[in-house]
């Protein structure tokens, strides 16, 4: 417990600081960008190297849809560093973990032996459903997720399917809840090592490095090159994301959620997914000008 409280004060000196640095032209440049977008957005960006940020609605809470894997994965990183699961531990699957979709664990069949650190591989990757829940169920379920959330001193991001007393927060949010800036601190938080052990961070961002998801989402407008560590949840009328660029010169969170959208379609032209790719762009463009990547601004 002293460890959580100690990085609960971390958290409070994150929330401080960033309140006090604020990147004003990018700012204007992002509140131009979403003018007009037909639904709630919510952003959150920080430059890690400067400390600068932008906030748009980042503390309004957001369902996670299938960002509320990153809250899971905390909650079973806290148990393989207590000692109580084993990151290579084998486990036996059972028709009873099925979530019905188009999973690749649900393909399993009962009595079929699969590692652990898969589980969490397919739970990130390909955001695999049938994974994720049984991932939350030896985490020690929603209810001690959000105890470790809670310790840290997150007040807005939870866990709520399948949790006691929090039915009513599922009705109005689905799977999870969070906010544009708790899930950038979040992210951030296990890019500095901040979170069990530095050990646990590494696995972290490694798991969080390989996303399947990357044709319509705004990771598709970072370069191939960059190290991206990231993790996208969408429903018919959210489409949400987070990501942490490793770029060369100002490496960056970049969070934006959005809900209660008018486009509910599944297209790459749906407009979240345009407006998440053309922030991205330009988040990309910002901070990293002289990228070869980045087309001069008269092409």
């Amino acid at each position: 417990m002293k460890k959580y409280l100690f990085l609960s004060l971390s958290l409070l000196n994150y929330s401080i600081v960033t309140g006090q640095k604020t990147d004003k032209k990018l700012d204007e440049k992002l509140q131009e960008a979403i003018t007009g977008f037909n639904g709630d957005i919510g952003i959150y960006v920080k430059n890690l190297r400067t400390g600068k940020t932008v906030s748009i609605n980042a503390d309004t809470v957001f369902p996670t849809a299938s960002i509320v894997k990153v809250p899971i994965l905390l909650g079973v990183m806290d148990k393989i560093d207590r000692g109580e699961l084993q990151y290579d531990q084998q486990l036996e699957y059972k028709d009873s973990l099925l979530y019905e979709g188009e999973d690749i664990l649900g393909s399993f069949k009962s009595g079929e032996k699969v590692l652990l650190k898969k589980v969490i591989m397919l739970m990130l990757t390909t955001s695999d459903n049938t994974a994720s829940l049984w991932l939350q169920s030896l985490a020690g379920k929603g209810t001690r997720i959000n105890q470790i959330l809670d310790s840290l001193g997150f007040k807005s991001t939870r866990v709520n399917s399948r949790t006691p007393d929090r039915e009513d927060n599922r009705t109005v949010y689905g799977w999870g809840q969070t906010s544009p800036a708790e899930m950038g601190k979040i992210f951030e938080m296990i890019y500095r090592n901040e979170f069990f052990s530095p050990a646990a961070c590494e696995r972290m961002m490694r798991s969080l490095g390989r996303n399947y998801w990357d044709e319509n989402e705004a990771i598709s407008e970072v370069p191939p090159y960059i190290e991206v560590f990231s993790k996208n949840g969408c429903v018919n009328a959210v489409r949400s994301e987070v990501l942490l660029v490793n770029a060369p010169n100002n490496p960056y969170v970049f969070c934006i959620f959005t809900k209660n959208n008018k486009d509910t379609s599944w297209t790459h032209n749906n407009e979240a997914w345009a407006l998440a790719r053309k922030v991205s762009s330009l988040i990309w463009k910002y901070y990293e000008p002289k990228d070869k990547w980045t087309k001069p601004a008269n092409e």
